[in-house]
């Protein structure tokens, strides 16, 4: 037996499609398209008669009307609740209370303020508050003549004279501290330099300057001896201590004695 046969082609409905598509397309021909048919139809008439009756009835009766209704009763509302009283507020109430103003309540005031007011006004500003006030005025100058004036002086007083003690003390610290700083970093260091080098270098200068300007002499009294023949003078300032002597000098010179005597 071919199996190709019995099997439906890929392209084809199968059997049971074509059972059911048969009794659908009977509905739709006897229900659906007859209700769609109708829908079209009454849609048509709608917009027709929308478009040819019930927008021209709307424009040219409805509105008028609606608008005519709307004045009417907003006429009425004005008539009932807002002209009255604003012909009231016009035409009575304003003018009548301008009259009553002017001619009773503006002169009853006046003749308030005139005969009841000003008068006990008058009497306590000039006999109460002016007196008052010319007190307080007086108490206050008084108060600030005898009491704080001087008050102020005194106390600007000593606390001038307090912060010019605080300064003399603070300055003369300060001056005690600048001589001490002196004392310590230059007085003390300048003296030791002189006690211990200074001296002694003088001395040993001085030492050593001595036996020099002795030998110089000596040396020149050799030279005048040599070039003139006759023994030099003792200068008088050489009446000191003589190069490896203990005693001074005397008034007679000592006797001359070349460097060639003293090494012979």
């Amino acid at each position: 037996m071919n199996t190709e046969t019995s099997q439906p082609t890929p392209g084809g409905d199968g059997c049971l499609v074509g059972a059911l598509r048969i009794p659908v397309k009977i509905v739709a021909l006897l229900v659906v398209l007859p209700v769609r048919v109708v829908w079209d139809l009454l849609a048509a008439l709608g917009r027709l008669l929308y478009r040819h009756v019930l927008a021209p009835l709307l424009t040219h009766i409805v509105e008028p009307v609606l608008r005519a209704l709307g004045w009417l009763v907003t006429t009425l509302v004005k008539l009932v609740f807002v002209w009255p009283w604003t012909g009231l507020w016009r035409y009575v109430l304003r003018p009548v209370g301008s009259w009553l103003y002017v001619r009773l309540l503006a002169p009853l005031v006046r003749l308030l303020y005139v005969y009841v007011l000003r008068p006990p006004a008058l009497v306590t500003w000039r006999y109460v508050l002016v007196p008052v006030g010319r007190a307080l005025i007086w108490l206050a100058e008084a108060a600030h003549r005898y009491l704080l004036l001087p008050l102020y002086r005194y106390v600007l007083g000593r606390a001038l004279s307090w912060a010019w003690h605080v300064a003399g003390l603070i300055t003369r610290a300060l001056w005690r501290a600048v001589k001490w700083s002196g004392r310590v970093l230059i007085g003390w260091p300048a003296a030791q330099v002189y006690r211990y080098v200074l001296t002694p270098a003088g001395h040993l200068v001085r030492a050593v300057w001595r036996p020099v300007r002795d030998t110089v002499r000596e040396v020149r009294a050799e030279v005048r001896r040599a070039l003139f023949g006759t023994p030099p003078v003792e200068p008088t300032r050489s009446r000191a201590r003589t190069l490896g002597s203990t005693t001074a000098a005397g008034n007679t010179p000592a006797p001359e004695i070349s460097l060639h005597e003293r090494q012979g």
